[in-house]
């Protein structure tokens, strides 16, 4: 398996992931759609052998026990987060590829209300979507503008470690899941007792994260996290479920107290070539926070259709934008939007 060329071609195509799987030919993920390589098939030896030379000795012993190991990995010329898996009995891998500059907010095509989250103080910023919609990207350009702006101390808990930062004005500190913690509810609570300004908690994936999340924002530390929930209401609910019953009235009015932003993306195909975020952009006023605290979270897309003129953003208003300004086709815009028929009519006026 000649690894070397697939990276090189990986970058030449500018694909976002590349898989491996034992009997098939290397794949890539260009934009949305996946393309086979000019390549042979790959060899269940050659799967074993490059595994071998990637993980350490805690990585093999975590696939032989769970058949399933995250790593980072990283060559001259690229830098991937990653997946070894078994199907049928065969390694496969899944890589993704992570840009090594940390791209600045201006250059994402965000809305102007994402860039003045680095410069709160305290609280809970969420940014959510399914896998692959830029998360990663949009936490890591928000602490490099606060890592070039302020002197704070910023610890970071990740599953693996993507993008690497440089202390620049900021002391900051990169903890990766399974070498430098056990969990991220371990991570988080010792993370407390470190002096840190801002946490970044890769995921908020059980209970005990979560209630440590909320309550290092409810301390004076601004917290930043995802959740692969696609719209801020639906977050605000997969929160709220996490808890029991007896505890739910409780744990709506600290988040309500704490919340300050949730920001959930989705990728488009771009014209030309590309991806660009469709984004919903909730910020949580006086509003908001009562309908939080009052469990009326099915009114969340109506205060942020009318709280435009505040910052806030609608899925479907971000996708219109995208057309109107030329980025994204009129059909992929309506396929991917909350409400296509009222979309489709707006376009269409």
């Amino acid at each position: 398996m000649d690894i070397h060329r697939i990276i090189k071609e990986s970058n030449e195509k500018d694909a976002s992931d590349i898989h491996l799987v034992a009997g098939e030919k290397p794949m890539l993920r260009v934009d949305t759609g996946l393309t086979r390589m000019d390549m042979p098939e790959l060899k269940a030896e050659d799967m074993h052998k490059f595994l071998d030379s990637i993980l350490n000795d805690a990585q093999k012993e975590t696939f032989e026990q769970f058949q399933d190991v995250d790593l980072s990995w990283a060559t001259e010329d690229a830098r991937f987060r990653m997946n070894a898996h078994l199907q049928r009995g065969v390694p496969a891998i899944a890589m993704r590829a992570i840009k090594t500059e940390i791209p600045p907010l201006e250059v994402l095509n965000l809305p102007p209300a994402i860039a003045p989250l680095a410069d709160l103080p305290r609280g809970l910023v969420l940014v959510t979507g399914d896998t692959g919609s830029g998360k990663s990207t949009t936490l890591a350009s928000l602490l490099n503008q606060i890592n070039k702006t302020k002197q704070r101390h910023i610890i970071t808990l990740e599953d693996p470690v993507e993008y690497t930062f440089e202390s620049e004005q900021c002391l900051v500190e990169q903890r990766e899941l399974g070498s430098d913690m056990p969990s991220f509810a371990s991570g988080l609570k010792h993370a407390l007792r470190q002096d840190p300004d801002i946490i970044l908690v890769g995921e908020m994936r059980d209970l005990e994260t979560a209630s440590l999340a909320i309550s290092a924002a409810e301390t004076g530390h601004l917290v930043l996290s995802t959740l692969h929930t696609v719209n801020a209401s639906q977050t605000v609910e997969r929160i709220i479920d996490m808890y029991p019953a007896n505890q739910q009235g409780q744990i709506r009015s600290m988040l309500a107290n704490t919340l300050k932003a949730v920001v959930a993306q989705t990728l488009l195909p771009k014209i030309g070539g590309g991806m660009v975020p469709a984004v919903e952009v909730l910020l949580c006023n006086p509003a908001v926070r009562n309908i939080i605290r009052e469990s009326r979270t099915f009114e969340i897309p109506n205060v942020i259709e009318t709280s435009s003129r505040k910052g806030m953003m609608t899925r479907d208003a971000s996708i219109s934008a995208l057309v109107y300004n030329g980025l994204v086709d009129r059909d992929i815009a309506i396929a991917n939007a909350s409400d296509p028929e009222r979309l489709s009519m707006t376009l269409a006026a």
